[in-house]
């Protein structure tokens, strides 16, 4: 049986000076959700926005958001993105020294908890926080800017990644971010993700319902 796997335009190579058009275009283009890149310049080597930006996205669409936060310490702006109107908070295994309370805070507020593994970064690492998240977020280049190239050693991670979750039997959801684009969507999918953020090969597609129909008939027997 096929199943549905989203897609989630990363806002980060959107057009900010016209971020309004952008969120509507999107949406009408038949995204499942946006994607929004939250990063301190810390990190990671980037500085891009904070809860007030995601405040005013959550005005200007209904799409569900999920949020990024490739921040230190994000356990300190968990609360400011919660009241901007995130519904995902996801946090790096790397950044957050105590993974277990961030994680049930986020659901305790009613929001569903992610965590993200950078490339480098073992499966391992998951096993004791698993069964206490929604969502694993698996990074396929090494974060901090758009465009880059997927890492191809990832497919592996993510069939290993998906492998664990069936032999858990844990309803978590599997997402993809880093060069990821209609080319490689399938394969990406194939390995067991059930959502594919997609960045810059979707905000320079030029016609995003075009590409969404395209993305939506290469997934269609997944």
């Amino acid at each position: 049986m096929s199943r549905k796997v989203k897609i989630a335009p990363s806002l980060l190579s959107a057009d900010f000076l016209h971020l309004a058009q952008e969120l509507r275009a999107t949406e009408e283009a038949g995204a499942d959700m946006l994607h929004i890149d939250v990063m301190d310049g810390h990190f990671v080597p980037n500085i891009t926005i904070g809860p007030f930006i995601v405040e005013a996205i959550r005005k200007a669409t209904a799409l569900p958001l999920d949020v990024h936060l490739m921040i230190e310490e994000p356990e300190r702006y968990l609360r400011d993105f919660v009241s901007a109107g995130a519904d995902t908070l996801t946090v790096h295994l790397e950044a957050c020294t105590h993974l277990h309370r961030t994680v049930s805070w986020i659901r305790e507020s009613g929001l569903k908890a992610g965590v993200s593994l950078n490339p480098a970064t073992p499966l391992w690492s998951l096993d004791s926080i698993l069964p206490d998240i929604d969502l694993v977020l698996l990074m396929t280049v090494n974060p901090g800017f758009g465009g880059q190239g997927f890492i191809q050693g990832s497919l592996e991670k993510i069939k290993a990644l998906r492998k664990m979750l069936l032999e858990r039997e844990l309803p978590v959801l599997l997402e993809v971010d880093g060069g990821v684009k209609p080319e490689n969507a399938k394969a990406i999918a194939q390995a067991g993700a059930d959502i594919l953020v997609m960045g810059s090969a979707f905000y320079t597609s030029g016609d995003y319902q075009a590409l969404m129909r395209t993305l939506r008939e290469t997934l269609s027997d997944v």
